[in-house]
């Protein structure tokens, strides 16, 4: 991709389209210190105000948004596979597209549990139900996962930075709960250790939190 291709990002799941795009940058930004935290996964939420975005004539002007020549994108996942489908990252054979599929609308149900328990103000209340449900959710996404390299196969996709990214926000919730699934804990090693990750997460642009937004309950504050 290349020319003027702009990323705003805002209260969203902005991280996601920042991974794969680590050999792509962009020339401009309506919100450069949001833009640098991609690791905000919340719902995206509808601007109050005549942001940029609208005056520019992208659908609904939200955030995050990503323009790149005559196109305007708006929505995290359809952002991701924009950029996915132009690297060839969405599954070549019939088998890993349908595992493509699978995983990215099992992945977005499992993390809006996550999301909802965040916000919730009784999250203590809740937080031992969740921790004791999670185990049987890894367990699935272990099993789906197999002996492969990746979740569509032997080929990195788009749905293993989504994974990935689900996988990291549960493992700093509790930070023991991927030691049963070495498979599991083999692939967020395996996707850490691929090139222009490791460069990115070692660059002063990444941030472990916030993952979430000022008023959720937990993963909320900056850690770098």
């Amino acid at each position: 991709m290349r020319g003027a291709q702009r990323v705003g990002a805002g209260p969203g799941r902005s991280r996601w389209p920042r991974l794969p795009t680590s050999g792509i940058k962009p020339t401009g930004s309506e919100s450069p210190s949001a833009l640098r935290s991609w690791r905000t996964p919340s719902a995206c939420s509808w601007s109050t105000r005549i942001h940029p975005m609208r005056r520019n004539g992208t659908r609904a002007g939200k955030l995050p948004y990503l323009m790149d020549g005559k196109n305007k994108i708006t929505q995290s996942n359809a952002i991701l596979r924009y950029i996915a489908r132009k690297h060839n990252m969405c599954g070549e054979t019939e088998e890993e597209k349908i595992r493509v599929d699978i995983m990215e609308n099992q992945i977005m149900d499992f993390r809006m549990q996550l999301t909802k328990l965040c916000y919730s103000a009784d999250l203590e209340k809740l937080k031992p139900q969740y921790l004791e449900q999670l185990p049987g959710q890894l367990k699935q996404f272990s099993l789906f996962l197999g002996k492969f390299s990746w979740f569509a196969g032997e080929k990195l996709t788009f749905v293993d930075f989504l994974t990935y990214d689900v996988l990291d926000q549960n493992r700093m919730f509790e930070p023991r709960c991927l030691d049963e699934f070495p498979n599991l804990k083999a692939f967020m090693c395996r996707f850490e250790a691929l090139e222009k990750i490791a460069a990115y997460m070692q660059s002063d642009r990444f941030f472990k939190m916030p993952i979430n937004n000022k008023m959720a309950h937990w993963g909320n504050k900056r850690i770098c």
